[in-house]
């Protein structure tokens, strides 16, 4: 994600400023965690005053949310998308934690704004259209995917879900606190264990 540049650009309109706050919001919360981020700071990033700013969002709460949405609204499509690929349900499962690295790659703040917003229980890291909490919209699009493989549920199932779950949620502190290589062997540990154990029925 780019780092918006200081002094609002010529001709730019209410959406695009909108944008520029929102990409400032990420990359303040990405560096500094969300209670040491300022309204001020924000503002500065994003190269607009606090009253401007203050147009756009009227508090700090109604801007996280913004960011929150605006980075499911990235990321849960892609994801959804790999999930619902060619395959059996190891090689989806593989296929939307290589996803989840290339949006890594691609968006490098994401992973950092998003672990430094977790331990906030007012926000969603992931929200759906139900309002849900938390990781529920990611649950869902693993579940969905794991289902293939236990047709029957259960609590094997539900295993699978709740470890593919913590791989992921393991996954992206490593992406916001390692280097990229790192988090890259990482992954590739997790997809090994997922195809070699995970869904070996007894």
């Amino acid at each position: 994600m780019a780092i918006p540049q200081l002094g609002r650009p010529v001709g730019a309109n209410g959406e695009e400023t909108r944008a520029r706050i929102i990409a400032a919001t990420m990359h303040c919360v990405a560096e500094v965690g969300y209670a040491r981020t300022t309204i001020r700071e924000i503002a500065r990033t994003a190269g607009i005053t606090s009253a401007n700013l203050y147009n756009y969002f009227p508090n700090k709460s109604e801007l996280m949310t913004a960011a929150i949405a605006a980075r499911a609204e990235l990321a849960l499509p892609r994801l959804r998308a790999a999930a619902q690929g060619p395959g059996n349900a190891v090689d989806r499962i593989d296929a939307v934690l290589d996803e989840s690295g290339r949006l890594m790659r691609e968006y490098p703040e994401l992973a950092a704004f998003e672990w430094a917003i977790r331990g906030q229980s007012v926000v969603a890291v992931y929200p759906d259209s139900a309002g849900d909490g938390g990781f529920q919209a990611l649950r869902e699009i693993v579940k969905g995917v794991v289902d293939d493989a236990y047709p029957n549920g259960g609590a094997l199932r539900d295993a699978a879900v709740e470890a593919i779950y913590a791989l992921v949620y393991g996954l992206t502190e490593l992406a916001a606190t390692q280097s990229p290589q790192t988090y890259q062997r990482a992954l590739n540990s997790a997809k090994q264990m997922i195809r070699g154990t995970l869904f070996v029925h007894p």
